[in-house]
């Protein structure tokens, strides 16, 4: 007897990927500080840096140190309203005396995949009370990126795959292939994209490679969730976070969004789960065997760099060797020829004090994280 496939078995044996990563890739929380009595921290003085930064039209900031933490504190203030904005390689800080609550955090995603969320909370309370600093309220969580990293090699689902309470969704197309999409807005928000294509085309993310340990095929699935719906489910402090947040993604991936495989019932939320979606609702279930600690080599995490800077290098040398063709009308420049070229053009442009300030401050902004 001859066996016949059905298209959705067929489809189901392609599915191709491996669960990677779990973890929290921006996490926002509100600190109601006061100064106490023996208090390092001087907003007037914090005041006095910013003026001389904008009468001195200088957009670079400068670097300021109270206690164990070393911050650049930038020229313009946030667009929340918060006067001073200080930043390092693990939180960015908006802050004001007389703004409530007195101190918003960011903590950097970096920081997060690399000490875990709890860590870095800790860490910044130990600051406050090395400073002086007290709280006067508890502190409360206002956004939270919960993100699953796949190894997906090949993408099976498109837009209409998803089935989604929200309301809005979009996708992104580069070069006619989809990279992004995206479902809802505000309190809730999930974006399952192409996370290589993301970290070639807009951020300096190259520490994930080794994270993953694959460079190819990752696809993240990203809620963003904010306050209100956090409340929902009592997360409230970060205690409440490691509490309740399984509960939290159950809800998002149970109930609010999913992939599925499409098929001829009008109603969607019959249509089977797609193997990847099955797989992230058993990550979820596991999740309190899950950590966020990750190893992250800061040597290595240079190397990469200097090599993406290489390659950068490499490209440009070659369109340097075909402008002196074309302008010398010679068929052919070698690569040691085009390095002297370029040798005596940039020679032409060097101005040391500027050369000394900028390597000067690009060494701070690096030690800073920034």
């Amino acid at each position: 007897m001859e066996f016949i496939m059905s298209i959705d078995a067929l489809a189901q044996t392609r599915a191709d990927f491996r669960f990677l990563l779990f973890g929290h890739d921006t996490v926002q929380c509100a600190y109601y500080l006061a100064r106490g009595v023996h208090c390092i921290v001087d907003f007037s003085e914090i005041a006095l840096h910013k003026e001389r930064l904008r009468h001195a039209k200088q957009r670079e900031g400068v670097v300021l140190r109270y206690g164990s933490q070393a911050f650049k504190l930038q020229a313009y203030g946030s667009g929340s309203g918060y006067p001073f904005v200080l930043e390092n390689a693990e939180l960015r800080i908006e802050c004001g005396e007389f703004n409530n609550p007195s101190f918003f955090v960011t903590f950097r995603s970096q920081a997060l995949w690399q000490y875990g969320t709890q860590a870095l909370h800790q860490r910044f309370m130990q600051w406050v009370d090395e400073v002086g600093l007290v709280s006067v309220k508890p502190p409360s969580l206002s956004r939270v990126d919960f993100t699953f990293d796949y190894h997906l090699p090949e993408r099976d689902f498109d837009l209409a795959s998803f089935v989604s309470l929200a309301g809005k969704d979009s996708q992104y197309r580069e070069n006619g292939t989809e990279q992004t999409f995206s479902f809802g807005k505000g309190d809730v928000m999930l974006r399952v994209y192409d996370k290589i294509s993301e970290i070639a085309q807009q951020s300096d993310k190259v520490w994930f490679f080794p994270l993953w340990g694959v460079e190819a095929g990752v696809w993240r699935i990203e809620w963003q969730v904010r306050k209100a719906l956090l409340k929902r489910f009592g997360i409230r402090t970060m205690d409440d976070l490691f509490e309740r947040q399984a509960d939290c993604l159950r809800y998002l991936a149970a109930e609010h969004d999913s992939i599925s495989r499409p098929n001829q019932d009008s109603n969607r939320s019959r249509w089977p789960l797609h193997p990847l979606w099955t797989d992230l609702l058993t990550q979820i279930d596991a999740l309190e065997g899950l950590g966020v600690y990750r190893e992250i080599d800061a040597a290595a995490v240079l190397q990469e760099r200097l090599m993406r800077v290489g390659i950068s290098l490499y490209g440009y040398a070659k369109r340097v060797a075909a402008i002196e063709c074309i302008q010398q009308r010679r068929d052919f420049i070698d690569l040691d020829e085009t390095l002297e070229r370029i040798g005596r053009l940039v020679y032409r442009i060097h101005d040391a004090p500027t050369w000394k300030s900028d390597v000067e401050k690009r060494i701070n902004d690096m030690r800073l994280g920034l």
